[in-house]
């Protein structure tokens, strides 16, 4: 993710990677990273095929089942920041490795969830292991790998995303009907033992951190997360009110507090003075604002597919497959292209290529071939490919040694918070023209348009692809606009030693 001028008030000394004799450590740790990112990227996805049986089953309405998938991104949203405060403070291999534990258990209470209220709650667990892993990946890289090699390992997690959402587009569907929905959760459980042991037994457990818990800041941004994305969850689900729009403004009303507590505190959960950074702080927003636009590209494909064109959720996903694959297995090359000339042009070019996907499913309309829809998604596969491992590798070639954990949890912050936003964008748009009722049975594949409302629906779906070409645009000046940059040369934070601890936990 050449050398770069340190920011303000920053050593121009380099960081010292954690090393245990080459490519073997690397190697686990690359694989442990990037199997953790591969379960994170099938749960996330899994689950929507399964829910109109889970909803039959558990004898519960779909507006209730479907927070199987809300509460997922609530929660990775609110506490991946902290969580990678936590792997800072503590070491990030142990806190990683205790992630996968807690994402292995709670899969196991999700299969065996007995009602609907269960199965929300055991996903709650879920989310809370995710979001450790989540955060602590990128650190554990930039922490292990040397600059002029990262940029490939981030490709090598990219590879992870693209295949887990393949593997839960296509194992959520036939899981399900071969040997029912508790498996998709059941799966997890001798994959999460054995990486669990492995990386018990492997992981480096890292630096510690001076041990001083930020809780104030703890309580203020876990706060204000939840209460704005709650509140615009409630605000899709069931339209404005006085209640709804009340979270979303005292959410908002919180952040300032938050930001001026933490430039005041000598140890706080995240170093925001880093943000003035230029290349840091634009990659990171390059990122969030990327999430907000692609992610419910996705989402508005599949209302088109299922609730317009009839198709099943299984057969509308596998057109967006070779998108997917296409992202995965160019991720490790990009990877090395970023490590040779730099992240700026080819996150930039990425999401360009996203832009121009956008502005070709806008021309589908109710009697397109459906063939456009795979060739669409290559192209904006091929931004994927791109975009992530050099957008990743520009962020930790700027982030102080220090805080890897704090800075990569805020980028999983806000990547989350991105994605949970464009799932309340696509809901909000589509029941403009049909029931809230209806678009999560759309959503869902349970139901379909037809008639002159289908014209209406339609006429959503291409307002909401323009709004989300307008974001990426955005993503993209931001992209461009960092500057050029080159990995190889890191700030360094306040506390930092030479190198990280080696012992395993």
């Amino acid at each position: 993710m050449a050398s770069v001028m340190p920011p303000s008030g920053s050593s121009a000394l380099p960081a010292t990677p954690l090393r245990n004799s080459g490519s073997a450590h690397e190697t686990t740790v690359l694989t442990l990273t990037t199997l953790g990112t591969l379960m994170v990227a099938v749960d996330s996805t899994i689950v929507i095929l399964a829910l109109p049986t889970m909803a039959r089953e558990l004898a519960a309405p779909l507006e209730t089942v479907i927070w199987t998938i809300l509460v997922y991104l609530l929660i990775t949203a609110a506490l991946t920041t902290q969580a990678g405060r936590l792997g800072d403070m503590w070491g990030r291999g142990r806190v990683y490795n205790v992630g996968f534990a807690i994402f292995t258990v709670g899969s196991a209470t999700c299969g065996f969830a007995p009602t609907a209220e269960v199965l929300i709650a055991s996903r709650a667990v879920q989310a809370l292991g995710g979001a450790v892993m989540f955060a602590n990946s990128a650190a554990l890289i930039a922490s292990v790998f040397p600059p002029e090699r990262r940029g490939r390992a981030f490709g090598y997690m990219s590879f992870g995303w693209g295949v887990g959402a393949i593997l839960g587009i296509l194992l959520g569907g036939v899981i399900t009907t071969a040997l029912g929905w508790r498996y998709i959760f059941f799966i997890n459980i001798p994959i999460g033992i054995v990486a669990v042991l492995l990386g018990w037994l492997t992981l480096p457990a890292g630096r510690r951190e001076p041990a001083h818990f930020d809780l104030a800041g703890f309580v203020l941004f876990s706060g204000a997360l939840a209460l704005i994305c709650y509140g615009a969850i409630e605000v899709a689900s069931y339209g404005t009110s006085v209640t709804n729009l009340a979270y979303v403004a005292a959410g908002l009303l919180v952040m300032p507090l938050f930001v001026a507590l933490e430039l005041r505190t000598p140890f706080p959960m995240v170093e925001l003075r880093q943000l003035r950074d230029r290349l840091l702080g634009f990659s990171l927003f390059a990122g969030f604002l990327q999430s907000l636009g692609y992610l419910s590209i996705v989402f508005l494909l599949t209302m088109y597919l299922q609730g317009l064109r009839g198709l099943t959720p299984l057969n509308a996903s596998l057109l967006l497959v070779p998108g997917y694959l296409v992202g995965a297995l160019l991720g490790p090359f990009m990877g090395r292209r970023v490590d040779r000339f730099g992240p700026r042009a080819l996150a930039t070019l990425g999401i360009l290529c996203m832009v121009v996907a956008v502005g070709a499913y806008s021309l589908l309309d109710l009697n397109s071939w459906l063939g456009w829809i795979p060739l669409i998604s290559v192209v904006s596969g091929l931004g994927t490919g791109m975009f992530y491992p050099a957008n990743s590798t520009a962020i930790m070639s700027r982030t102080a040694p220090g805080t890897f954990g704090s800075i990569s949890g805020l980028r999983g912050t806000l990547t989350n918070m991105g994605t949970l936003l464009s799932f309340v964008f696509t809901l909000s748009i589509a029941s403009a023209s049909i029931s809230r009722q209806t678009a999560f049975e759309v959503f869902l594949g349970s139901s379909n348009l037809t008639g002159g409302i289908s014209a209406g629906f339609l006429t959503g779906i291409h307002a909401a692809l323009v709004g989300s070409a307008i974001i990426l645009l955005a993503a993209a000046a931001l992209s461009w606009s960092r500057g050029p940059s080159v990995p190889h040369e890191l700030p360094r934070s306040r506390g930092a030693g030479p190198t990280e601890d080696r012992r395993v936990p």
